[in-house]
């Protein structure tokens, strides 16, 4: 995989929310190629964030492409309203929905890409049974619920196994990391076979601006893998 094909999407839970039409305009004129909007219920995570309202304003601010990532139970409920709301992408928890194919297919008969996300403590074989639904895979490589967290490096398998998994059917998934990217972690991410890199902190926190946060991932990939 060429590190041309890696999507770096900044997490807007790290930005700063007083200034969040700034923040998102800094990290789209630095090259950022998605958005990623953690949506958090306090019941499936133990936090509260964003909900559609706030889709809705980033969606009139922007033209880059949002990536909604349901960390709520019974995500069946609102996937059409975000899918209305602006989000081109939706992914929902395995082990928050127990009636996962329905789940999936309303997501994309809402018109939004299908996502599908791993805990930690998920096997890659509990995705085999859904695999041929879904066009990407949010592999959390931390506990939902916070930023800032330590990258959990025994995650990278299993980004290895859904890929096998997807080729294995003949179809080709993207494969989107999420948790506890760094300039020093994202290489392993990618080696393992991650093309959509979900980063918050160590962008929306950068010394230099979160523009330059988006660009320092984009080097360190260069500089490894070119």
């Amino acid at each position: 995989m060429g590190i041309q094909n890696i999507q770096i999407a900044p997490s807007l839970l790290a930005a700063d929310f007083a200034r969040l039409q700034e923040e998102i305009q800094t990290v789209e004129a630095g090259g950022a190629n998605l958005l990623h909007i953690d949506v958090m219920d306090g019941r499936f995570v133990p936090n509260i964030s964003m909900g559609v309202v706030v889709v809705e304003a980033v969606r009139r601010v922007t033209k880059l492409p949002l990536d909604v990532h349901l960390m709520i139970v019974e995500p069946e409920r609102y996937v059409q309203a975000f899918a209305a709301a602006g989000a081109n992408m939706i992914s929902v928890h395995y082990e928050a929905s127990p009636n996962l194919h329905r789940t999936l297919q309303m997501i994309g008969d809402a018109g939004a890409r299908v996502g599908l996300a791993l805990n930690p403590h998920t096997s890659a074989e509990m995705a085999r049974e859904v695999i041929d639904l879904v066009d990407y895979v949010n592999v959390m490589t931390v506990n939902p619920g916070f930023g800032g967290q330590q990258f959990l490096p025994t995650m990278l398998p299993k980004m290895a196994r859904l890929l096998a998994m997807s080729n294995e059917q003949g179809r080709q998934i993207d494969i989107e990391v999420d948790g506890g990217i760094t300039e020093e972690t994202i290489v392993a991410a990618v080696e393992a076979g991650a093309n959509i890199i979900v980063a918050g902190t160590v962008i929306f926190q950068h010394p230099h601006g979160a523009a330059a946060g988006v660009a320092a991932l984009r080097t360190r990939l260069q500089l490894e893998m070119d």
